[in-house]
């Protein structure tokens, strides 16, 4: 391009790309086609005249985000930088590579749920640390109402653990919280059903059929990662596993292929039933670590959940998996017609 032309089509960018004329104005005001604009702004982009950047936080992976969102179907996929990613801490240590940040995780999905809560819904809130840090990290939700969807991990520490959360996410709404104060697991499926039947409980369950938003968390089937594998005996352990328990979430366990196991283990958890969380228009799972990478591609596969915060750790092995297995949210009602 000779200097005529490099002018001529710098300010053609000009009014294109920032004062956001449309190409039929710009060739009225240089005497040309709208053809011709069309050629000059393509060139323009072609020489490097024009530069466009997409810029997002710095902790977020656009790239890896909408490459998982694709892959497994999800109607949103947040990707969050990993602890081995970041700079050193003082003293220069890093965390383990599987190891993820709940709290980094928890602040992206609080935002996330900013974004998806509207006036009027019911947001639903399963027990997991990450869903604590996350209801920790709230700082604006419209007016909506929050039910806890499943039991705590200990019931001596419900004031730090789920039951907080939702008192914390009611009082930022201000909506009303509708806590359940028992037990996730209990030693037998009578002793759990007798506490649905508990006036507080009962309450809470008669929500879940009106979440229209849920935030649950997933864990994989190991001692420290999964709260249920924790609160079970060594031979419940080991009849879970021989049956191919691979990941579990709010108490639900699934196999590696995200088909759901030990069935009966739900009859004695306090919990969201899995048909009634299929139900829910958005389930978002907050999860990271290549720890906890495998269990997070089977819960997907189960399609139980539509939308996905986690961390570049795992979303590379996800996003190297052969088969990802069905696509939840295109089979779910999209809420805004989309």
């Amino acid at each position: 391009m000779g200097p005529a032309e490099l002018v001529q089509a710098a300010a053609m960018a000009r009014r294109f790309y920032l004062e956001n004329k449309s190409k039929i104005q710009i060739a009225e005001e240089f005497g040309v086609s709208r053809f011709k604009v069309a050629r000059v702004l393509e060139t323009a982009l072609e020489r490097d005249l024009v530069r466009i950047e997409i810029r997002v936080p710095s902790e977020l992976d656009a790239e890896r985000s909408d490459a998982l969102r694709a892959r497994y179907g999800l109607r949103h996929a947040v990707v969050v930088e990993s602890p081995a990613d970041a700079p050193p801490a003082f003293g220069g240590q890093t965390p383990p590579d599987d190891a993820a940040d709940p709290e980094n995780l928890g602040e992206v999905a609080a935002d996330l749920l900013g974004e998806l809560v509207t006036e009027g819904d019911v947001l639903g809130l399963a027990w997991g640390r990450s869903t604590i840090h996350m209801a920790a990290a709230l700082h604006h939700l419209p007016p909506c109402t929050v039910v806890q969807l499943t039991g705590v991990y200990d019931a001596g520490t419900a004031d730090r653990g789920s039951v907080e959360a939702v008192r914390r996410a009611a009082d930022v709404a201000g909506g009303e919280a509708h806590p359940i104060y028992a037990p996730m697991l209990l030693p037998d499926s009578a002793t759990a059903e007798a506490l649905r039947r508990q006036t507080g409980i009962a309450r809470a369950f008669d929500y879940f059929d009106k979440v229209t938003v849920a935030c649950v968390s997933i864990g994989s089937w190991e001692p420290g990662v999964s709260t249920v594998y924790d609160m079970l005996s060594e031979q419940e352990r080991e009849h879970y596993a021989s049956l191919g328990a691979a990941a579990e979430m709010s108490a639900h366990l699934f196999d590696t292929e995200g088909r759901r196991i030990g069935r009966d283990l739900g009859e004695r958890c306090i919990t969201v039933e899995a048909d009634r969380l299929r139900r829910i228009p958005e389930v978002v799972a907050i999860a990271g670590g290549r720890r906890k990478a495998d269990a997070i591609g089977a819960v997907l596969r189960s399609g139980l959940v539509t939308s996905l915060v986690t961390d570049t750790a795992a979303a590379d092995h996800l996003l190297l998996e052969t088969g990802p297995g069905p696509r939840p949210a295109l089979d779910r009602a999209d809420p805004d017609g989309a």
